[in-house]
């Protein structure tokens, strides 16, 4: 056996090691999904305040049923329940190996759970403060004060203060603290601020602050309305479009066969001049060591983290540190290929002219109904666990412009370019030396999904790449899986901004 090969295994343990631990620590950590459900519900409620003064009362409310429901507040009030028994077992489930003896209470993994435990923790109680609101709204009183009551003697909470106040103010002797009014606005926003607030006003008399508090929630109700509408009604209507176009493909399919449209290339392979030790290499070396094991420990050892308090550097790491990765992993791509220069034809086709944008734009309308099914499926698998991508909660409580634009070039630009090169462009039809193109799409997905290290992503991402390579062995053209690609993310992205508060 070569050096060469002696130091590929050892990098291959190490990857796997490193990389199945992250995969593993990543059962105990919350979706980011849960976090999204809140905003989102947020702004349901926001919206149920709007009055529609250019529409007649009926369309107002067939407006208001079409994009609310019959009776949001009901809806909102039983998924805050489910999202608090998610984040419930959540914390039981990240508390239980902080009490194994053989875990190390200073090790990186123990901090981490730590974080995660006070996470999950301030989000149950931020869950019973809303719940209490909503079921305040309901005339369930009683039911209201029971769920803020252990919050008020719970002096760690944040929450502790506003727990209190809530339950003087729709207590059954109102009690009005001298700072309530400021302690509202700090720990609560949205339509359960302007519920807490109107409760306030009424105990206090204040018809003036009431009056001007309805004036800013009908203002605020107009604009959460777009929102709505550009979050749900759009994927929803993209999804419809994406279904139709999908069953239309498939009659054609089984009308024309291998002249149909999907069958395009259906079967062609690359002519692959290396074998499989080179593609192992590109992999371990060039993605998984340098761009997740060595890039980390150098940034780290430099004392760049993108644990840091403001939102700009954070953003700033985030590029930087893609940036570095991408060069890393295509430097060791080229170097692993260089020897079989030049490339047979086929390899890494960039060309900007031809159907590229029909292929990705088109693939992006036929797997949004897809990853829609999909999603709703993984959610019932992995109940609020299985992790996500951190930059996704990161994204959705930013507020700094300058951060966001960054955050979004590098999930919109250069996450698209680098993945499709390296995983489209190299690894799949590389593959297909050892296996037909169906497989090599396969196998190349699964690949890609859990280089994204979040057992909850793997199904969602796999089928994502799936349609990433699909659209590749048709189109023959890079441009295409880069374009739906980068569609996704932005989408993905932009989706973020508008629920972010």
């Amino acid at each position: 056996m070569t050096i060469k090969r002696v130091v590929l295994w050892v990098l291959t343990l190490l990857v796997v090691v490193v990389m199945g631990t992250s995969l593993v620590n990543s059962w105990n950590e919350p979706q980011v999904t849960g976090q999204l459900q809140l905003y989102q519900s947020n702004l349901m409620l926001e919206a149920t305040e709007w009055t529609g003064d250019s529409f007649s009362k009926t369309e107002v409310e067939q407006i208001r049923t079409a994009l609310l429901g019959k009776t949001p507040l009901v809806s909102v009030l039983e998924e805050y329940q489910d999202l608090q028994e998610q984040a419930q077992t959540s914390l039981v489930r990240s508390q239980e190996p902080l009490e194994s003896p053989v875990l190390d209470p200073e090790s990186p993994q123990a901090l981490k759970l730590e974080r995660v435990v006070r996470q999950q923790q301030a989000l149950i109680d931020r869950l019973s403060i809303r719940l209490g609101i909503l079921q305040a709204q309901q005339g369930e009183i009683d039911t209201a004060v029971a769920t803020w009551q252990p919050l008020t003697t719970e002096s760690s909470s944040p929450y502790s203060t506003t727990a209190q106040v809530l339950t003087g103010l729709w207590g059954a002797a109102p009690v009005v603290a001298s700072d309530a009014e400021t302690i509202l606005n700090e720990h609560l926003d949205g339509w359960f601020n302007n519920r807490a607030l109107a409760q306030l006003y009424a105990v206090q008399g204040s018809p003036q602050a009431l009056a001007q508090l309805a004036a800013q929630e009908q203002a605020v109700a107009q604009s959460t309305f777009i929102k709505l509408v550009t979050i749900g009604a759009l994927p929803t209507l993209g999804s419809v479009v994406g279904a139709v176009l999908l069953v239309i493909l498939a009659i054609q399919w089984g009308l024309k066969g291998k002249t149909a449209i999907l069958a395009t290339h259906q079967g062609q392979g690359w002519q692959v001049p290396w074998d499989a030790e080179i593609i192992w290499q590109v992999l371990v070396v060039g993605f998984f060591f340098v761009g997740q094991i060595l890039l980390p420990y150098l940034l780290a050892a430099l004392g760049l983290s993108f644990a840091t308090t403001s939102s700009r550097m954070r953003a700033i790491y985030s590029m930087v540190y893609y940036l570095m990765m991408a060069s890393g992993g295509i430097a060791v791509l080229v170097w692993s290929i260089k020897p079989h220069f030049p490339l047979p034809e086929g390899w890494f086709r960039f060309r900007p002219w031809g159907k590229w944008p029909l292929w990705g734009w088109g693939g992006y309308l036929g797997v949004l109904p897809l990853m829609i099914g999909v999603s709703l499926l993984n959610q019932k698998l992995w109940q609020g666990q299985g992790g996500s991508n951190p930059l996704l909660q990161t994204v959705l409580e930013e507020t700094d412009t300058v951060a966001l634009g960054l955050f979004f070039l590098t999930a919109s630009v250069a996450a698209p370019l680098f993945e499709e090169v390296l995983f489209r462009g190299f690894l799949l039809p590389s593959l297909t030396r050892y296996m037909p193109v169906g497989g090599a799409i396969i196998l190349s997905s699964f690949i890609f999904a859990a280089a994204h290290l979040s057992l909850s992503e793997v199904l969602p991402l796999t089928v994502l790449g799936a349609a990433l390579g699909f659209v590749y062995t048709r189109s023959r053209n890079l441009l295409a899986p880069i374009l739906l690609h980068s569609t996704w993310n932005s989408v993905t992205m932009l989706g973020l901004f508008l629920l972010s508060p």
